[in-house]
Order: structure tokens, then C-alpha cells, then sequence
């Protein structure tokens, strides 16, 4: 497997997982990213399915709109995003300590 599609399919799991996880429909999530919406379902299906590659600029927007880190999406270590999900989330204080212990 080429490792452009390999990456495309992990973008695609991770962007499918945070988006049903908050409930946004996948045109109102293009949308609300700036993609045009009359293309915006159409193009999130496409980036979930690992079909077309989307740009860093979308993704970019994509993050902001679901709230994860730019990171998120590409990390290989599916441990390793779950914490950079929640990383943000946590408070000063929980931050410390995580560091603390590693």
C-alpha cells in the first residue's frame, strides 16, 4: 500500500471518528471548514473514505472546527492521538503532572 493512501486512510478514520463523536453531518462539517456547500458532503465522504487527500489549509480548518489538534490527524500511534485530542482539554495543573510522571 502506498503510503499517501496509508495516510489518506488515517486522516480519514480520525476526521470520521472526532466528527460523529460531536455529531456534525458531514456537509455541515465541509461547510462550516469553508468548503463550498454544495460539494462540502461530497468531499468530507471522500476524505473519510481516504479517496482524495485534502489539502493542509483544509485540514487546518477541519481541525479548528472540531476542536483537535492539527497533530491528531496524522500520528500513527492511535494512543499517541488520543492524548493529543485531549491534550487541549486539560488544565494546567493535569498538564503538570502528566509531565511530571513521564
Amino acid at each position: 500500500m502506498k503510503t499517501s493512501n496509508t495516510h489518506n486512510q488515517l486522516f480519514g478514520r480520525r476526521l470520521k471518528e472526532v466528527r460523529l463523536a460531536i455529531g456534525l453531518s458531514q456537509k455541515n462539517l465541509g461547510i462550516l471548514a469553508g468548503i463550498d456547500e454544495f460539494a462540502a458532503s461530497a468531499r468530507v465522504n471522500r476524505y473519510e473514505k481516504g479517496v482524495h487527500q485534502a489539502s493542509t489549509e483544509v485540514v487546518r480548518q477541519i481541525a479548528k472546527v472540531l476542536e483537535v489538534p492539527l497533530a491528531y490527524f496524522y500520528t500513527e500511534d492511535d494512543e499517541l492521538a488520543s492524548l493529543i485530542r485531549i491534550w487541549p482539554k486539560l488544565d494546567p495543573e493535569k498538564k503538570k503532572k502528566i509531565l511530571k510522571k513521564l
